[in-house]
């Protein structure tokens, strides 16, 4: 078993609203890594950082989206910074992987100033910037299906992936 798709991006690019717009239109099931582990942890991910730091976060990561590939058939959304984990980009390895790009000023105002994004506190133009810089190679390295999200519906991102979907089976 394995998902449908996983999706892939950065913050702002629309992973959550995308993946249940996809996954009701796809009929099948949504799941998003954060939530699973917001869930399974009873914490927030802001809280996560706070009070147990990045690392044991990313760990949990790690731990969750390998198992959610290889037990989830539906959707699945990962966070934003999960690809760069080397762990995570092996699993993702011949999973339909859908990065969802989004320009700097589309995720910066998607974003806004979000406290529930503890990587962007701060000057979120500036570290959105950073973080685009660093993760969009990986991203376009794993998709097998890259849309941008700029200026388009939910709806319009989810059908567009499952036309793609549709060509790549």
């Amino acid at each position: 078993m394995s998902p449908v798709c996983v999706l892939i991006g950065p913050p702002g690019s629309g992973k959550s609203s995308v993946g249940r717009a996809l996954a009701a239109k796809l009929a099948t099931t949504f799941k998003d890594t954060d939530e699973v582990i917001e869930d399974q942890t009873g914490k927030t991910i802001a809280e996560i950082f706070i009070e147990d730091g990045e690392a044991y976060f990313r760990d949990l990561e790690v731990e969750t989206v390998a198992k959610e590939i290889a037990q989830h058939d539906g959707v699945l959304a990962l966070g934003g910074g999960a690809v760069m984990r080397t762990e995570t980009a092996q699993a993702l390895a011949g999973q339909n992987v859908v990065f969802l790009d989004v320009s700097l000023p589309q995720a910066t105002k998607r974003v806004g100033m979000s406290a529930n994004r503890p990587l962007l506190l701060g000057n979120v133009r500036s570290k959105m910037k950073t973080m685009l810089d660093e993760r969009r190679p990986v991203y376009e390295s794993l998709a097998k299906i890259t849309i941008n999200t700029d200026e388009k519906t939910v709806a319009e991102v989810a059908s567009q992936i499952a036309t793609a979907l549709a060509v790549e089976s």
